[in-house]
């Protein structure tokens, strides 16, 4: 009696742990996108410094994450939905291959313009080889997105000419081009710029 009465306990208090817990690992991430923003140097994120700034101790850190890894995949998956890069599901399964560039070149400009700090992230990964890591597998996933629209737009095409079409719209997509061509201009016009070049990258491999 006493055994079940201790497991009806438990049953009715893991809701309670479980949504304590989630609301920790909220309130960590947060605490760790605003630190990325506001530090002057990658070495200034460590699990001592998102701890201080959540308000929880190291041990919880380790308890929610593991790592510090796995707290930096975690922290670049949420700037991935806050960024809508969940739309890039959408631009995929547009048929047309040029409309789905499009889509993607659009994607990945609202998330370089709406998250700074990934773009500094991308300048910084040398010196942190964790996040070195991770970025460059973030980094792969959208040179693999790319090679399939290629794929799609021009099967019968080289080899040689599909890697030159891939590595061109990796270029046109990566988070350096949009700075160098913010300066003086709106996002919309930057994006509207970087999409009429990757189309025009896309249609030559078609048209070749």
């Amino acid at each position: 009696m006493a055994n079940e009465a201790q497991r009806t306990k438990r049953r009715y208090h893991s809701p309670v742990r479980q949504a304590a817990a989630a609301e920790t690992r909220e309130r960590v991430l947060d605490a760790a996108i605003r630190l990325l923003r506001d530090i002057d140097g990658i070495a200034g994120f460590t699990l001592d410094a998102v701890a201080k700034a959540a308000g929880v101790t190291r041990l919880t850190l380790y308890n929610q994450f593991g790592s510090r890894l796995s707290l930096i995949e975690a922290v670049f998956d949420r700037i991935a939905d806050l960024g809508g890069l969940a739309g890039l599901q959408g631009a995929m399964a547009e048929p047309e291959p040029e409309r789905a560039l499009g889509d993607v070149v659009r994607v990945f400009c609202d998330f370089w313009a709406s998250h700074p700090s990934v773009q500094r992230l991308n300048d910084t990964i040398v010196l942190d080889p964790e996040i070195e890591r991770s970025v460059a597998a973030r980094h792969e996933r959208r040179r693999r997105l790319l090679g399939t629209i290629v794929d799609r737009a021009a099967p019968a095409a080289s080899a040689d000419a599909k890697r030159d079409a891939i590595d061109l719209l990796f270029l046109l997509t990566a988070p350096q081009t949009f700075r160098a061509l913010a300066p003086g201009r709106e996002t919309k016009d930057v994006c509207e710029l970087l999409s009429r070049a990757a189309l025009d990258a896309l249609r030559r491999l078609t048209h070749a």
